[in-house]
C-alpha cells in the first residue's frame, strides 16, 4: 500500500514502480476513515524547499497507519537538503515510526527557477534510482538520509528567502489570464479544489495554496502565468503519466446542491 501526491506525474510514476496498490493522498483526504493496515506502507511525495507539501502534512496528521514497515520516497530536482530528517521528525511528532527514506532525483518542476526544456533534456537516471529504492524496501532496510553541511545551508537560505517573501512559494504569483478558454483542466488537476469556473473562465478561490503548480503545468493553452517564470513556453508532465491520471489523482469535484422539493 502506497500513498502519493502528484502535480506533474513524477510521484505517481515512482509509486507505480514500487507497489501495485497506489492511492492518491488528495482523494484519500475526502474520506472520513483514514485508518490503514498493511504489511508495509509507503508515502511518495515531492520535496518543497526541504519539507513536505501542506496537503501531505495534513494527511500524515490525520491518518493512522498499522504496519510493521513504513517508508517514504521523496522526489526532488535540485537539492534534497534536509528533507529526510525533516520528514522523519514530522512523522515521529505525529506518532509514526519511519523505517526508511530515500530521495529520488527527477525533473525539477519548480517553474520560477527551472526551465522545463532544460530539465527534460537531462538524464537523471530515474529508473535506476527507483529500482535501487525498491530493492531496499523489499529487503526492509532501515535508513534515513542525513543532510550534508551544504544541504543544511541550502535549507536555511531557502527558508529565510520564503520567510521574507512568502509569495514566492505560496501561490500568490499564479495568475489566471484572459487566454483562458474555459476548458476547466486547471480545476480538475488542482489537488485542493482551489479553482472554479466563473462565466466560462478559471478563477482561483484563494490566492494561497500548496503551490504545486499542477494548474500551470497542465494548462494546454498556457493560459496561467507566474510573475516569475524561467521559461513561459515550456511546461512539463511525466511522459509516462497522462492528463487523465493527474485528474483522477487530484480532482476534488464539487458537491451538487440538493434540489428543494415543495409540496
Amino acid at each position: 500500500m502506497i500513498f502519493y501526491y502528484t502535480a506533474t506525474g513524477n510521484c505517481l510514476y515512482v509509486a507505480r514502480q514500487i507497489e501495485d496498490n497506489v492511492y492518491s493522498i488528495p482523494q484519500e483526504l475526502k474520506k472520513e476513515n483514514l485508518e490503514y493496515k498493511d504489511d508495509k506502507i509507503g508515502i511518495v511525495a515531492p520535496i518543497y524547499a526541504g519539507e513536505l507539501p501542506q496537503t501531505v502534512r495534513r494527511f500524515i496528521e490525520k491518518a493512522k497507519f498499522d504496519t510493521s514497515y513504513f517508508y517514504m520516497l521523496l522526489t526532488y530536482g535540485n537539492k534534497d537538503s534536509v528533507a529526510g530528517v525533516w520528514s522523519e521528525k514530522f512523522c515521529r511528532n505525529h506518532g509514526i515510526k519511519v523505517d526508511f527514506i530515500q530521495t529520488v532525483l527527477m525533473v525539477d518542476n519548480y517553474l520560477p527557477s527551472f526551465d522545463m526544456d532544460e530539465q527534460m533534456a537531462m538524464n537523471k537516471h530515474v529508473d535506476e534510482q527507483i529500482q535501487k529504492a525498491k530493492k531496499k524496501i523489499d529487503e526492509r532496510q532501515q535508513s534515513i538520509p542525513q543532510p550534508t553541511q551544504e544541504g543544511i545551508e541550502a535549507y536555511q537560505m531557502v527558508s529565510q528567502r520564503f520567510a521574507l517573501h512568502p509569495e514566492l512559494n505560496n501561490g500568490e504569483t499564479i495568475q489566471m489570464t484572459l487566454r483562458c478558454v474555459g476548458c476547466s483542466i486547471c480545476e480538475q488537476v488542482c489537488p485542493i479544489g482551489n479553482i472554479k469556473m466563473v462565466n466560462g473562465k478559471a478563477q482561483r478561490i484563494s490566492k494561497t495554496c500548496d503551490f504545486c503548480l499542477a494548474c500551470v503545468q497542465n494548462c494546454p493553452f498556457l493560459a496561467i502565468d507566474l510573475k516569475i517564470d524561467k521559461n513561459h513556453s515550456a511546461r512539463y508532465r511525466h511522459p509516462k503519466i497522462t492528463l487523465k491520471d493527474i485528474v483522477q489523482s487530484n480532482h476534488q469535484g464539487r458537491k451538487k446542491k440538493k434540489k428543494k422539493h415543495f409540496i
